[in-house]
């Protein structure tokens, strides 16, 4: 401000010119719109159920600093990763300074020269203007990135381009008016250049010195120009994003620490629920029947598109899109929370909204079926590469399962492949119609024990060996079976089966939405486990390791459960297992991931350090889509039991990756994956084996020092 301006406010003995008082008034009506709009935003959540999200505050509080500040999610993509990291921590920096501009406009004396030790301020000023560069730097490059030459998922109706590339022309404004600020304040002010510019300010002292053509007057003139453009832009920025998908600019690092998708509690674990409760309808067919988070969700979508990208049904040409589920429950939301909470402007009362023109029609909508369709959510493997890739941790899933139940529970429609499934799992405890009589048929002549049999003799085995319905029934995944039965044996582990006793525990019904019959199934197996006092299971298949170890503890049943990978690598790791000492040429083998057993549980180097311990002379190769990034088998969230009739199939998408590898073997460690790998592998007429990792342990046991005779198949 101008020194020579006429005081016409006196506050607190501090002099105030014409001009601060006129940005006075600019900023108490930009924060007051500003803190307008966010009530106004929460009163929308007030439109979800209810959900406590204050648990575990350290969990909480960590995911805060490396998700949110650390930006470790949106790091996984190198080049857009690193842009947009170097702008959030940027504004981190610059923050402090835009604080000290907008206290100088009311308050003239204002400064962090006043307050700071001079060498810290020096510092101070340095960084303001490093990070200025920084980000200017990073805006330029993302803004060649959208008009340029943007990538497949910044394409297309869902992307809003436009409003981003006004918000990336916003900010490149903003880094520009601080540079001429600070320039023109160095003509203007030459009796203190000499102690406020320097090596601390080069951007500022080497523009300043480019204009010292100018007048002090002409300088200072500038400078107030350049101050009140930084300025306004400033509160025009703030004020804007509430009405925009920049919004996450406000609530994405509040959405971090709410969420659950990275802990606390289970990761991966479907929402628990009362089916005896005195409710209309089960899952959500609408937003009020999501919980204020699942819309807090849609407050902080960046609309990046990385859950787009890495979406299995996306990538093959399904009409799925997790990014659009999130944004039309958000739009959703922005539509109908004025008839519900009461109108959010001007107009009055939510009743009152309800009589105005147009609003029937709104309130008749709902987000499944107007926003949100059928082949969308039936598309989801639920895969949760979504989930895994959202920077801002989005929960796409939990709204496509509470959907799914809906659809279910409510009104009775899914695919019709789907009902063999359910009645075969009501009439048989299996998604196929076998036998249950035929359940242990694997298991003669190897003189496997039974629960049952054990308690009669009054032993306690060291573990249940759970099976599962496609160990059981499916004639590939009963070597699986069979394989790991022989591992165990030749190790000397004490172990039993359920046998005929052993049924599904439910998790396809549940995964399909169909939360009644799913708790029935995982209900009756509790009570069987229970019955036998059971501790420790061990199971090859992913979804029984998941649905037992980190679902039952929601009906009661709590059990330490093993996936076999791990338990082979600590047999092995124990040397426990007798393997043969010598073995043939070396073998190029690809790994493939489960879904269920990486992103789900972790579970990635148990597997790959199993056959590195099996087979020493085993060359490991990995897929350009590997570990966490791994792409879907494509039989996950209940496809496994429907037709895939759109687009390119997801197993034959996922094999052509593996068979590129040059891998002569394929390995899995899941049977879900075995079946659609093997299936792969025979449409591509692809001369390469798959096989389970506890087969090629099996295929390397001494037989001088097995203990179960091999059966056909082996």
């Amino acid at each position: 401000m101008d020194d020579g301006d006429r005081p016409v406010v006196v506050s607190t003995g501090i002099a105030m010119t014409g001009q601060n008082v006129a940005f006075l008034l600019v900023l108490v009506v930009a924060v007051s719109f500003f803190s307008y709009s966010i009530q106004r935003a929460l009163r929308t959540l007030r439109v979800g159920l209810p959900e406590q999200r204050l648990d575990a505050p350290g969990r909480r509080t960590w995911n805060l600093l490396t998700i949110g500040f650390a930006q470790s999610k949106i790091l996984r993509e190198r080049g857009a990763g690193v842009s947009h990291a170097a702008v959030f921590w940027g504004f981190l920096v610059l923050t402090a300074g835009t604080a000290e501009i907008l206290l100088q406009g009311v308050w003239p004396g204002f400064g962090y020269e006043h307050l700071l030790p001079r060498p810290l301020w020096q510092l101070f000023m340095l960084s303001q203007e490093v990070f200025a560069v920084i980000v200017l730097a990073a805006v330029s490059w993302l803004l060649w990135r959208r008009l340029v030459a943007p990538p497949k998922r910044l394409q297309g109706e869902e992307i809003h381009s436009t409003e981003a590339v006004i918000i990336l022309g916003v900010i490149a404004a903003l880094m520009v008016t601080l540079f001429t600020t600070g320039a023109f304040e160095y003509v203007a002010r030459e009796g203190v250049r000499a102690t406020h510019f320097g090596w601390f300010r080069p951007i500022a002292t080497a523009l300043g010195g480019a204009f010292g053509a100018l007048s002090l007057g002409t300088a200072e003139t500038l400078r107030d120009v350049s101050w009140w453009a930084h300025a306004l832009l400033v509160l025009g920025f703030l004020n804007f994003l509430p009405y925009g998908k920049h919004f996450h600019v406000v609530n994405s690092l509040i959405n971090v620490w709410f969420s659950n998708t990275s802990g606390p509690g289970t990761v991966g674990a479907m929402k628990p629920m009362d089916l005896e409760a005195e409710v209309e309808s089960f899952g959500a067919s609408d937003v009020e029947q999501l919980t204020w988070k699942n819309l807090l969700d849609g407050y902080a979508c960046t609309e990046c598109g990385r859950c787009t990208a890495a979406c299995p049904a996306n990538i093959t040409g399904k009409v799925l899109s997790p990014r659009k589920i999130v944004t039309d429950t958000r739009d959703r939301l922005r539509e109908k929370a004025p008839y519900v909470v009461g109108e959010l402007d001007v107009e009055g009362s939510a009743e009152a909204m309800r009589l105005a023109p147009g609003a029937q029609a709104v309130l008749d909508n709902r987000l499944l079926d107007n926003w949100i369709t059928e082949a969308e959510l039936w598309a989801c493997t639920s895969c949760r590469a979504c989930v895994q890739e959202c920077p801002v941790s989005i929960d796409q899933l939990e709204i496509i399962n509470e959907l799914r139940r809906a659809l279910v529970l409510n009104e009775s429609r899914f695919p019709e492949e789907v009902l063999p499934t359910f009645e075969s799992l009501e009439r048989n405890g299996s998604p196929w119609a076998f036998s249950p009589a035929d359940r242990a048929q694997w298991a003669e002549g190897l003189d496997i024990p039974t629960m049952a049999e054990k308690l009669e003799r009054g032993e306690r085995p060291e573990i249940l060996f759970w099976v599962g319905c496609m160990g059981s029934f499916d004639d590939r995944a009963k070597k699986i079976t069979v394989a790991f039965a022989r591992i165990l044996q030749a190790a000397n582990v004490d172990f039993a089966i359920l046998g005929q006793e052993e049924t599904c525990h439910g998790d396809p019904a549940r995964r399909l939405g169909n939360e009644y019959l799913y708790q029935v199934l995982a209900k009756g197996t509790i009570e069987t486990l229970d019955r036998y006092e059971v501790k420790t299971i061990v199971t090859f298949c992913p979804h029984c390791f998941h649905q037992m170890g980190n679902e039952f503890p929601q009906l009661g049943g709590n059990y330490e459960v093993i996936h076999h990978s791990t338990y082979i690598e600590r047999l092995l790791e124990a040397n426990l297992v007798p393997l043969q000492t010598e073995h043939g040429k070396r073998l190029t083998m690809a790994y493939h991931d489960s879904c269920y057993l990486g992103r789900y549980n972790d579970v990635y180097d148990a597997p790959r350090e199993t056959l590195r311990r099996a087979l020493p002379v085993v060359n490991l190769v990995e897929p350009a889509r590997t570990k966490s990034r791994g792409l879907c088998c494509g039989a996950g969230g209940g496809r496994m039991f429907i037709d895939e009739k759109e687009g390119k199939r997801i197993n034959i998408e996922r094999t052509e990756e593996l068979v590129a590898t040059g891998a002569e073997t394929i390995a899995v460690a899941c049977p879900f994956c075995m079946t659609m790998m093997v299936d792969g592998v025979a449409k591509l007429e692809a001369d390469v084996n798959v096989l389970d990792i506890s087969e090629v342990v099996a295929a390397q046991l001494d037989p001088a020092h097995e203990r179960a005779p091999l059966v056909a198949g082996d």
